[in-house]
Parts: structure tokens; sequence; C-alpha cells
């Protein structure tokens, strides 16, 4: 059972720690050096040998990059963790934030690295929302030989919270050997693959060890009146004092815990996981900030949802109450889930069947057909209030897909609506009037990974290519055109005879159309079929794209008492239209965007530049509210340039600025650029 005394005892029972942090900042690593030294797995794999836990998947292995979430459970001085791998790309940050929700802690992989800090700042930003209890791990500290030292000027303006050294490195010249643990004020040198060894503590150390250890004491004595007034005093505060502060700060997001280490030698994993074991909170608190109700029967949050080649559906599930086996039934708050089928525990791709979870455990439940990831669950006869909400961010990039054989288009049609259930931050868009499939997502690998899904999973070979650009086309001139059917086959003919004026509209007015008719030249019952004539023929103007903004008035006509009918002044609407657009000056509309980019303002002209170079009209920009060092952007931009913009915007931004966009107008077209559409248009037809 899962009991938590307070902040100042350990938390005990099932833990669920997030690895996250910038992209190629070692997660996958930290996580296989975790798993060899807590025994889950016999020796410690590497990304370049492609034998790690993380990063399995065929797609992660080809891109040597994590594209999903990794599940591995493993335990430590008898006590269990779930650890979930979090992608670093920005591309595949959803499966990072819905796990947030229900986690006990994360540990933030960094490194030294000026470049990444934008994206560190994202990461913090998203776990201080979620108030989130979190512990920096300064990774391959020895790539970063003595700017280790200068590790809080570095990474402190990414995070809103104190960051606190627990740890300081030791040198022999320019060469990290080992740390100095301020709370516990021992000095350890590294071994490969093996724990830190205690060495004494004395000379050059000894002294940056004091001064060390009292600017961490002076943090915490911030929110600690009875620390503060010892260290006035001179007094030294007893070990358990500092470790209960450490222990409170964090919990209560006061401060963020900095320590250090090579994941890729295994240098500096004990001391992390000490300091997860000791310092971090468990599922009492986690289910308390997320408001579950005490007494609820069981009740668990949906991390990932998998689908696998023989299990089919798999709900990967933190138990934040109660407990569930086989043949539970659960509820989300507005349908049934489904009946659990088997439960799993994990380790990457492998999972092996195990009994009912409890509270706090990590489990994969088989076959909740209705589940979604960021569900909650609940066991109850009355579903449980939804824990959190966890929306996608807005798609930025867009390709067109179709199935290269025909026989595939049920299959593709399946295997999207999957995809989709497992990534919620891909978009399926089925566009009726250029009847493509449009897939939307995070960004260029997001997509190329989803289209390698359907080849290697599904077996369906995929075209793609760039969406089809809304284009519109509106008149200039005003005309009175006669549209007139008129054909004599044995017995009844077909009569329609039509005038119609036709008149450009103010732009964005859209379509409109009257009836002028007197003296019944056109019989009532057939007005509404000239209209429909009309708003067909509107589909396609000369141009070859749909016709816009423009009033239609039916003026004058004739009709033939035996041959007329509903189909022939609908064929007459539709030839008046088809034969008087081509002289009313048909003039091609582009759509206009209005464009938000954020980014950090070192980028700011860059972006700005790469506005200008796509037509786009600079409206102005400003600081970024609530985030210190941004800036955002807003332009007006068409549609044809917003293609490929964020793949420029990542590339002028270290990765870290993104866009929204909106409609807001169709604009005029004109000269080499309209030609060049307009000829596509007619080779493509």
């Amino acid at each position: 059972m899962a009991t938590n005394g307070g902040n100042g005892t350990r938390a005990v029972g099932p833990r669920c720690v997030a690895l996250v942090g910038p992209f190629q900042s070692g997660k996958t690593t930290l996580l296989e050096a975790i798993l060899a030294r807590t025994g889950a797995i016999q020796r410690q794999g590497t990304i370049e040998a492609g034998n790690t836990v993380g990063d399995s998947s065929k797609e992660a292995r080809h891109h040597r990059m994590s594209v999903e979430l990794t599940v591995a459970t493993t335990n430590f001085m008898g006590d269990n963790y779930t650890l979930l791998d979090c992608p670093g790309s920005v591309e595949f940050v959803h499966d990072m934030r819905a796990v947030l929700p229900a986690i006990d802690a994360a540990i933030v992989v960094c490194e030294m690295d000026e470049k990444k800090i934008p994206q560190l700042q994202l990461i913090l930003r998203e776990l201080e929302d979620w108030k989130i209890p979190r512990i920096l791990f300064v990774n391959k500290i020895d790539k970063g030989n003595a700017a280790v030292r200068d590790v809080l000027n570095l990474l402190q303006p990414a995070s809103r919270t104190k960051l606190i050294l627990r740890q300081i490195p030791t040198f022999s010249g320019d060469i990290i050997t080992g740390f100095v643990d301020l709370a516990l004020e021992r000095a350890f040198v590294y071994k490969e693959y093996a724990p830190s060894q205690v060495v004494p503590l004395e000379g050059d150390a000894a002294d940056l060890e004091k001064t060390a250890r009292f600017s961490m004491l002076e943090t915490l004595a911030d929110h600690d009146d009875e620390l503060m007034e010892q260290l006035l005093e001179d007094i030294q505060p007893p070990r358990d004092k500092v470790f209960d502060d450490l222990r409170r700060e964090l919990r209560d997001g006061l401060v963020c815990p900095v320590l250090m280490g090579t994941a890729a030698r295994a240098n500096g994993v004990l001391r992390l996981l000490k300091a997860l074991r000791h310092e971090s909170p468990g599922v009492a608190d986690t289910a308390k900030r997320l408001g579950v109700k005490s007494g609820s029967d069981a009740v668990g949050y949906v991390l990932k949802t998998m689908h696998t080649t023989h299990g089919g559906k798999m709900s990967v599930v933190r138990m934040l109450a109660g407990q569930a086996g086989d043949g539970t039934t659960f509820l989300t708050d507005d349908d049934e889930a489904g009946r659990v089928a088997g439960v799993f525990k994990l380790v990457g791709q492998s999972s092996e069947k195990r009994g009912p979870a409890a509270v706090g455990e990590s489990v994969s439940f088989a076959k909740l057909e209705k589940a979604k990831t960021a569900d909650t669950l609940s066991a109850g006869k009355q579903p449980h209030p939804p824990l959190a909400k966890v929306a996608p961010y807005p798609p930025v990039l867009a390709i067109a897909i179709s199935a290269k054989e025909r026989k595939d288009d049920v299959k593709l049609g399946q295997a999207l609506n999957r995809l989709a259930e497992e990534d919620p931050s891909i978009t399926i868009v089925h566009n009726p009037e250029t009847h493509e499939i449009v897939l939307w997502g995070q960004g260029e690998m997001h997509l190329r990974v989803a289209t390698e899904r359907l080849g290697d999973r599904y077996g369906i070979a995929i075209e793609r290519r760039s969406p089809s650009v809304g284009y519109r086309e509106t008149i200039r001139k005003s005309i009175v055109q006669r549209g007139r059917h008129k054909k004599q086959s044995g017995g009844h003919g077909q009569y329609g005879d039509v005038v119609l004026e036709i008149k450009p509209r103010p732009r964005g007015a859209g379509f409109s159309f009257e009836e002028k008719i007197t003296g019944g030249v056109v019989p009532r019952n057939y007005i509404p079929s000239v209209e429909e004539g009309v708003i067909d023929a509107l589909k396609h103007g000369p141009l070859g794209f749909p016709v816009v903004d423009l009033h239609v008035a039916l003026i004058d006509g004739s009709y033939h008492t035996v041959d007329s009918s509903d189909m022939a002044f609908r064929t007459a609407g539709r030839i008046g239209i088809v034969e008087g657009l081509p002289q009313c000056q048909p003039v091609l509309l582009e759509p206009i965007h209005l464009v938000e980019i954020v980014c950090p303002n070192e980028a700011t002209a860059k972006i700005n530049a790469l506005m200008s170079g796509r037509r786009g009209q600079i409206l102005g920009f400003d600081t970024r509210e609530g985030w210190d060092g941004w800036d955002m952007v807003r332009a007006k931009m068409p549609e044809a340039e917003i293609g490929d913009l964020i793949v420029e915007i990542r590339s002028a931004t270290a990765g870290a600025g993104t866009f929204t966009f909106k409609f807001d107008h169709m604009a005029e077209l004109t000269g080499r650029t309209a030609d060049q559409i307009i000829a596509a248009r007619r080779a493509a037809e």
C-alpha cells in the first residue's frame, strides 16, 4: 500500500517518474543506465549498437532518436519504479505532455549547452504549470569540463523555480573525476559502470564544498526560518534537518535540485536514484494534486495508447486509487471504456502478464477499446470527473497522402485511425473539395515517421505530396448573359431559357441569388432549378477554381409548356454562368492567414527576414507575455507560403520556435505567380 508520511518522511509504494529534456540530451541512455544499475537488464546497451530498451521501434532505430514514449518498470532497494522515457524532439512532445499529470516526479536531463536553453525552458514551463516536482540531471559532464562550474548561471534562466546545486564536480586538471555531495558532505570518485567510491574530502575540494554548501543552505533557508536563524548564528544544521528541507521544498515546488553525471558510463546514476527514493513524492501526493476523490473505487489515468501486432489495443495506465485487474470494467467521463482483458508489466517493447495493479502502479491493460490517451478511468458506478485535459498543440505542417494501390484505400482509413489513437497530435482531414486525405502533424520528422509506420506496420505503400492550397476566383466586371438549353429528340424535348445578370460583390461577401422575373416568363416552380444550375457552375470557374463573391439575378427568360422541366432550367442556368464568367474579367484569389510566431528574442530578426522572404506582411512584434527572453511576431501571410514554414522557423530558433495561424481573408493575386498557378491547375486537369 502506498503511504506518504507528510513532507518529513520518505514516500513508499510504487513511483512513476518521467525522463524529460531537450532533444539528444541522453534520456534513453540514462534509462538504460538505471535499468542496468537496478538489475532490470543484464548489461547497458547503447544507441549506436541499437540494443537499448528505449527507442526500440523500427522508426526510432532508423532515425536514432526517440519517436514515442518508452515505459519500463524496475525495482530499486525494494521500491517499484515505472520510468517513462519521453521523446525530446518538439515534434513528438505530445507523448511527454500527455503523461505529465499522473507522474510523481520528473528527471529533467540536460547538458551544458547554451543553444538548448530555450528547449529546456519549454520543458520546464510544462512541468511548472503542472506543479510536478523535478530534479535536473546535468548529463555528459565528461564533455562539459570546467564549464560545469557555471552550471547555475547557464541553466537558471530556463527555470522559474530556484535551482539548487546538490553536487559539485571534482577535477583532476580539466577532467571531472567525481563529485562532492553537498547534503551528505562526502566526496566520491567516479568508477566506470560501477558505484562511485567514497574518498576523503580535503584540500581545494573541501574549501569549494563549504562555499557551495552554504549557498545551498541559504536557498533552503528562504523557506525555513529556523534554518535561517541557524545560519545567521553560524550553527551547523543537523543533516536530517537539511534532508527534510530538501524533501519538503522539492515537493512543494520551491526548489529544483541539480545533480550531475554521465549516463553513458553510469556515473551519477546511483546518487540520482537515491535522491528519487528519499526526496521525491509518491502516489498519495499525486492523487491529492490531481483531486482524486478519497475513498474512490479504482481510478486510473491513461498515459499512452498502443496498438500491438498480437495483443491488439493496449492502454498504459497509472493507478491513482484502488486496484484493477482482469475483468475490471472501466468508465471514462463520457462512455464505457471497456473490460480489461489482461494486465501486463512493460519493459520497452517486451511485456509480461501479471496480476492486478495496485494503487501507484503503472501497467498496460488490454482491450479497453474506447479508452483514449489522457482519459480518466474509474471502476465505480459513476464516472470520476476528468483529472486532466491535455490538448495537443495545434499542428504546423501538412502532407496529402493516398494509397499507391486503390485496393488499400479501406485499410488506409483504418490504419490512420489507429495512428491518431496512438498519437493524438496527428490530425486527419478529408478535404471534400479536392478529395485529398491531409495528414497534419508537428513537423517534418513527425509526418515522416507516421508514413513509415503506415508502410512498416500496416503494409500500405503511400504516395505523399503537398496539399492543395484553397485558391478561389472572383470577377471584376458585370455583364448580362443568356443561357439557353434546347434539345429536340423524338417525344418530349428539353427547353430552358434564362437571362442572368452577373455582378461582382465586395470581398468576403459570398454568393447571392435573386429573381427579378416579371410577367411569369419563367414559371415560379423552375426558379430554384435555375439557382441550382448557377451554384453548380460556380464550383469550377474559367481559371479552374471555385468562384466566390458575386451576385446573380434571373431577369428574363422563356419556357415551353411541354418541353420545359427542372432539369432543362438547371442546365440553362449552368450554361449562362459557364458562358458568362469568362467575359467578367475573372481574377485569382488566394487565402491569407494571420500568423503568430513565438521565438527566443535573439532569433526575432531572423524570423522577420523569413516572413518578408515569404510574401509576409509583418504587423509587429512584442515580448511574449510571461516568457522572459521570448518575442511574438505577428504577420499576414499567403497560405501557399505557410507550407513548410515550420522547418525554417525551427532551423532559425534551434528547434524552439513555433507558430499558429488562422484564416484572415482572400486577396487578389495577379502577375506571374497567378499565371503559374492557373497553368499548373490546367495541366493537372
